[in-house]
């Protein structure tokens, strides 16, 4: 299951996708210091989740910017 879907990626303004990014990343470095401690993790599929879903969310975001040089 996407943590994003495509609908709401296209709708999602600069911060947004910002604030977006920032807590995914935090969830992800929570995630991987519960896995060097040797902790087990409750969702092991969820790192790869996160892991695409901050590159699409980066991906969108250079487009935007992109985009906003253009037509500059």
């Amino acid at each position: 299951m996407a943590i994003i879907r495509k609908k709401e990626l296209k709708q999602m303004s600069k911060s947004q996708i910002n604030q977006k990014l920032n807590d995914l990343r935090n969830e992800l470095m929570r995630i991987n210091t519960k896995k060097s401690t040797g902790t087990s993790i409750e969702n092991p599929g969820r790192v790869k989740e996160l892991k695409r879903t901050i590159a699409r969310l980066l991906t969108k975001f250079n487009e935007n910017l992109e985009g906003a040089k253009q037509k500059a």
